[in-house]
């Protein structure tokens, strides 16, 4: 794909979740088109459950980054662990709602198009949930360097991200058969975007984990979600 077809899909993207910020959290809690019934929901809970019981394990942290903070789903699980939160994100609509939830002394919002962005700080804990998939191929190498480049000598880099699953996306979505890097999205008014999707696979995310100075300990739960986490090698 040419460098002007991507840059328009990312800018896609960016408006996408601008425009997806009020009806995000549907997705998350499987609300509305996102409702798959009450076992498949059931299950997107417990493995959600399970990811949250093992990130409490590591706890104390004095300066945390939270790389696509989004709506504050997981800003508000940062809390309960850290001192301050720095929480990065290009949309001003998701600020606003993880600020309207989340929002405290403790908590430094800023606005920023994670494609551009470079780390001038050192942080205990750099994290980040469903946000790695959204990152084209040829770029993740650079944004896990820069992820290393972010973390103090003994931090730690905590992801959360998504499994190839029909019943993770919405009922009117394209049901996915194949990871083919990119997902046509309607929101609930309609309107269509193109934007980056990569399901990545345990091996190949600790490889390129590694390839970025980073040794890696990747996990799968059994159906939803891939998560697990990292330190400087």
């Amino acid at each position: 794909m040419e460098s002007s077809e991507m840059n328009n899909i990312l800018k896609q993207q960016i408006d996408y979740y601008e425009a997806r910020a009020p009806e995000y959290d549907d997705w998350y809690y499987r609300r509305g088109r996102y409702d798959w019934g009450i076992e498949k929901n059931l299950d997107w809970a417990n493995e959600a459950d399970e990811i949250r019981r093992h990130f409490h394990e590591f706890r104390g942290f004095d300066d945390t980054l939270e790389l696509a903070s989004g709506t504050g789903v997981w800003t508000a699980e940062l809390l309960k662990t850290s001192k301050r939160v720095t929480c990065l994100d290009a949309s001003p609509k998701m600020i606003e709602l993880n600020r309207s939830k989340n929002g405290c002394k403790k908590i430094d919002f800023q606005r920023v198009d994670l494609f551009q962005w470079e780390p001038d700080h050192t942080f205990d804990l750099v994290f980040t949930s469903f946000w790695l998939s959204h990152i084209p191929r040829d770029q993740l190498h650079r944004f896990l360097k820069n992820i290393a480049g972010a973390m103090k000598p003994d931090g730690l880099f905590y992801f959360i991200d998504s499994q190839l699953a029909r019943t993770s996306r919405a009922q009117n979505h394209e049901a996915p058969e194949v990871d083919t890097g990119f997902s046509h999205r309607k929101l609930n008014d309609g309107r269509e975007f193109e934007i980056v999707k990569i399901f990545h696979g345990r091996e190949d995310l600790t490889r390129q984990l590694s390839e970025a100075g980073l040794k890696a300990d990747v996990k799968t739960t059994d159906n939803y979600f891939l998560y697990g986490t990292a330190a400087r090698c």
